[in-house]
């Protein structure tokens, strides 16, 4: 099938890279335009975009593709180029991107789109995230035939995956990149071979998973310990929980709670420990067991050989 592909991060470039591994004639790849990244600030090529160069596929970057909006121009001239394509379909995944209705009527087979979450479960930017800092036990990947609301579309596949004690945003993000890679294969197929029904989205059980602000990282040590681990995972990689111990600023990358057995064991003075299992911190009727941490400026490490570093006791 002749498609263009629109996406930015790795999660994205996941599911080109499935595609193009497919067969499928990919005509053109629209992605964010380049940001300043690193130490030096450098502009950087989005991971979509460097896989797409690297394949010889023709990229576009507009910063806007509304024909009424702030880059006229620019959604011009992407517009022309998505039309002279002449694609089948569009396939869409964390592009970045709001697609204005034109978009949606260019195609014959419309714009799928790759969802990381149980629809209506999480839409929005950061379903990852917010599942793991929510508790859940499950999330998944949806293909959804898009439409013009925020992840409102017609579903047209559904995969669940487990969300385990022990994932962070980082390791549940690879599994389902390659979910999503893999399904939106199969999904294809089916299209082509007229075999998907979509389905509406329930009405029940709608939330929004809204984008991850560098303010919520920030510890509050006046909540429970697994609400706190919870949101350590959840912001592993980004933006990384932060918190203040024995006045030194430090990122947190993982913990655990303290069983109860062990918690009732564990002095507290001047708000931690140093145990054999990491760095114990109280929260509310609870115990939070650090066990990788990461000084400014530093790299990170093990909490034992942190509290070696630091001559703790």
């Amino acid at each position: 099938m002749k498609i263009i592909f629109a996406g930015t991060p790795e999660f994205a470039r996941t599911a080109l890279e499935h595609l193009h591994r497919a067969g499928h004639e990919i005509a053109l790849v629209l992605t964010q335009p380049d940001r300043p990244a690193g130490r030096g600030m450098k502009l950087q090529a989005s991971a979509v975009k460097q896989f797409a160069l690297a394949h010889g596929i023709p990229v576009a970057q507009p910063r806007s593709l509304r024909l009424d909006g702030k880059f006229p121009e620019e959604a011009a001239a992407a517009r022309q180029a998505i039309l002279e394509t002449q694609a089948d379909a569009m396939i869409v995944a964390a592009y970045g991107l709001i697609l204005p209705q034109w978009v949606l009527d260019s195609f014959p087979h419309g714009c799928l789109n790759i969802h990381g979450s149980l629809l209506p479960r999480w839409r929005g930017a950061a379903p990852i995230h917010r599942a793991i800092e929510a508790g859940d036990t499950e999330t998944g990947i949806t293909i959804m035939q898009m439409d013009a609301g925020l992840d409102t579309g017609d579903m047209l596949s559904v995969q669940k995956l487990p969300i385990t004690d022990a994932d962070t945003t980082a390791t549940l993000h690879d599994r389902m990149a390659e979910l999503g890679g893999t399904m939106i294969v199969q999904a294809l197929e089916q299209v082509a071979a007229g075999q998907l029904q979509p389905v509406p989205q329930p009405t029940e059980g709608v939330n929004y998973a809204h984008k991850i602000e560098k303010h919520e990282a920030a510890i509050d040590w006046n909540q429970d310990a697994a609400t706190i681990v919870r949101r350590i995972r959840a912001f592993n990689p980004f933006p990384g929980a932060t918190a203040v111990l024995r006045g030194e600023t430090v990122k947190i990358w993982n913990a655990h709670v303290a069983p109860a057995g062990d918690g009732s064991t564990i002095k507290i003075e001047a708000d931690l420990a140093v145990t054999p299992a990491g760095i114990a911190v109280a929260a509310i009727n609870s115990i939070v067991i650090i066990t990788e941490l990461q000084r400014a400026g530093g790299k990170r490490m093990a909490a034992s050989e942190f509290v070696r570093g630091m001559g703790w006791r």
